[in-house]
C-alpha cells in the first residue's frame, strides 16, 4: 500500500464518525535532454503549424507525442533550457538527484509504470513504515509515542471533518482543528506530535499549509494502488522517453497569445534573437498554475471570466528539497527520519538514500510556509539550518556535507511553486474549469487541469492525453466546414 492509498483511507474513516521542485541552486548546471533544440527557425522556414504546445513538461511531451503520431505537425516551446518542467534529474554531483518529481505514487495501472517497464528503468520501492523518529532533543521516539502520533492524527482529523462538515460553507482545514482544540486542548508535548503529524502527513503531501486547505476537499483525488516507486537513474527516463522525436526549442519563452478566427498567434522570445510571432492552428498551455496565477502569459482576448475565477480559487504549494552529500553515512538504517521539532515543519523529515541508492546522502523536505521562509536564505544558510538538526540527532562531530542540491520552487519563474491544491474556497470543479478548452483554438492541460489525480505526474500524462484527443476531435469537426468551403 502505498502512501496516498493510507492517506486516503484514513480520511475516508474520518470522514464517517502525501512531482515536484524550484528556483536552481546556484550551483546545480542544466542538464543536455534528448533532442531538444534551442534555435529560432531560419525566416524561411515556415511558421505555422497544427499545434504549438507551450511547455515541454510531461503534459506537453506527453501531448505531442499523441498529436504528432496523428500526423499532425508539432511544435513545443519550452522557456527552460531542458525539458521535464517540474521533473528535472540532476547529475552534476555525479549521482541522480531528482529535483522535482520524485516517486511514481501507485505503481498499479499508473501509466508512468508503463513507461518506466517500456525504457527499462529500474525502480525501488519505498516503505514508508520504515521510519526511525526523533523528539526535538535528538532522543528516538519509544513505540508508544510513534502510536500516539497516529492517534492524535486520526482522532483529530475525525473531528476536524465532522465539524467543518457541519458548517454552512467551506473553511480551511486548520480552522476546523482550531475549533476542535478549543474543546479538547492538547499537552505541548501531544501538541508537538499533532503538529508533526499534520506537516508529515498532510503539508507535505498537499505542498500547503493546513490553513490553507480546504476542509472539505482539499483530499478529494483520486490514487492507483500498488506501493510507491523512486527511478534508480532518475525520473528524467520518463521525459527522455516522451520527448523522442518531437520537435521542441528550448529557451522560448511565451509572453503573449492572441486569437482569432483564423487561429493563434504567439509572442515568444528566446536568446539572441528579437521576439517572434509564431503562429498555429491551436495552442496547447501547459504552464504551471503558479505561471497562470501571476499572469506571465497574456491573453488576447481574456481567458474566460470562471477560469479567471479558478486559477484564483485554486492554490500553488510549495514543498522544496535540500540534498545533502556526506563522504560517509553516519546515520541509521531506516528508509525516512523523522525530527518532531518545536518549530512546525523544520526538517521533519529524511529520506535515506543509502538505504534506496546505496549512496551516502540524506534528502531533507520542507513544505508550505516553513519552505517558503528558508527558501530566502542563502545555500549556506539553508545546509546550515539542516546540520543544525542532523547534530541535534547524530552528535556535533558528524562530518560536513561534500556537496549539495537545494530546490527553490517559489522563486522559479516557470514554475512560481511546486504543485496545485484545493485551497479553502476552492473546489474539485475548479480543476474541471482549468481543463475547459477556449473556443477550438485554446486547449489546457496539467496538473491542475486534472481533477482526478492533480499534483501528480500521471496527473500531468493523463492531462495531456486527454488535451490531445480534444485537440484531435475539434480538428475532426473542423473538416467538413472546410471541405464545404472548398
Amino acid at each position: 500500500m502505498n502512501r496516498r492509498e493510507l492517506l486516503k483511507l484514513m480520511l475516508a474513516g474520518s470522514a464517517n464518525g502525501w512531482l515536484a521542485a524550484c528556483a536552481e541552486s546556484a550551483r546545480t548546471q542544466p542538464l543536455p535532454q534528448a533532442r531538444a533544440r534551442q534555435t529560432t527557425p531560419a525566416q524561411s522556414e515556415s511558421l505555422y503549424w497544427d499545434v504549438i504546445i507551450v511547455g515541454a513538461g510531461v503534459a506537453g511531451l506527453r501531448a505531442g507525442q499523441v498529436l504528432q503520431q496523428s500526423g499532425l505537425r508539432i511544435l513545443v516551446l519550452e522557456a527552460r533550457d531542458h525539458i521535464g518542467g517540474r521533473v528535472w534529474t540532476d547529475e552534476s554531483t555525479g549521482l541522480p538527484l531528482d529535483l522535482g518529481a520524485s516517486w511514481i505514487h501507485g505503481v498499479r495501472g499508473n501509466p508512468i509504470t508503463d513507461i518506466a517497464n517500456r525504457s527499462q528503468a529500474a525502480l525501488i520501492e519505498t516503505d514508508y513504515s520504515d521510519i526511525l523518529r526523533f523528539d526535538s532533543a535528538g532522543t528516538p521516539l519509544t513505540d508508544d509515542l510513534s502510536r500516539r502520533i497516529e492517534d492524535l492524527l486520526e482522532r483529530y482529523i475525525e473531528s476536524a471533518r465532522e465539524y467543518a462538515n457541519a458548517q454552512h460553507s467551506d473553511m480551511s482545514l486548520q480552522g476546523a482543528l482550531d475549533a476542535v482544540l478549543r474543546q479538547a486542548p492538547l499537552s505541548a508535548q501531544d501538541a508537538r506530535l499533532l503538529n508533526y503529524a499534520l506537516n508529515t502527513v498532510f503539508e507535505h503531501e498537499y505542498a500547503a499549509d493546513t490553513s490553507r486547505l480546504s476542509a472539505q476537499h482539499f483530499d478529494n483525488q483520486d490514487r492507483f494502488s500498488g506501493g510507491d516507486a523512486l527511478f534508480k537513474q532518475g525520473y528524467r527516463a520518463v521525459t527522455d522517453f516522451l520527448a523522442r522525436n518531437l520537435d521542441i526549442r528550448l529557451n522560448h519563452i511565451v509572453q503573449r497569445i492572441a486569437r482569432d478566427p483564423g487561429g493563434v498567434t504567439l509572442t515568444v522570445t528566446a536568446p539572441r534573437a528579437a521576439p517572434g510571432a509564431w503562429r498555429a492552428r491551436m495552442a496547447l498551455i501547459t504552464a504551471p498554475l503558479g505561471v497562470l496565477k501571476r499572469g506571465s502569459i497574456a491573453f488576447e482576448p481574456s481567458l474566460p471570466f470562471a477560469k479567471q475565477q479558478s486559477i484564483e480559487r485554486l492554490g500553488m504549494g510549495l514543498l522544496n528539497k535540500c540534498y545533502l552529500v556526506f563522504p560517509a553515512a553516519f546515520w541509521d538504517d531506516a528508509t525516512l527520519l523523522g525530527y518532531v521539532s518545536e518549530r512546525k515543519g523544520e526538517w521533519a523529515e529524511w529520506l535515506n538514500l543509502r538505504v534506496l541508492l546505496g549512496v551516502p546522502a540524506l534528502l531533507g523536505f520542507n513544505a508550505a510556509s516553513y519552505a517558503s521562509a528558508l527558501e530566502k536564505q542563502s545555500d549556506d544558510q539553508i545546509i546550515e539550518s539542516a546540520m543544525q538538526t542532523l547534530r541535534r540527532l547524530y552528535g556535533a562531530d558528524i562530518p560536513q556535507p561534500i556537496d549539495y542540491r537545494i530546490t527553490r520552487w517559489a522563486s522559479d519563474p516557470f514554475a512560481f511553486g511546486s504543485y496545485s491544491y484545493i485551497a479553502a474556497g476552492a473546489s474539485p470543479e475548479d480543476y474541471d474549469s482549468l481543463a475547459q478548452p477556449v473556443g477550438e483554438q485554446l486547449f489546457f492541460a496539467g496538473e491542475h487541469t486534472q481533477r482526478d489525480y492533480p499534483a501528480t505526474v500521471h496527473g500531468a500524462y493523463l492531462s495531456g492525453e486527454r488535451a490531445a484527443n480534444e485537440i484531435l476531435a475539434a480538428l475532426a469537426r473542423s473538416r467538413p466546414a472546410e471541405n464545404r468551403r472548398r
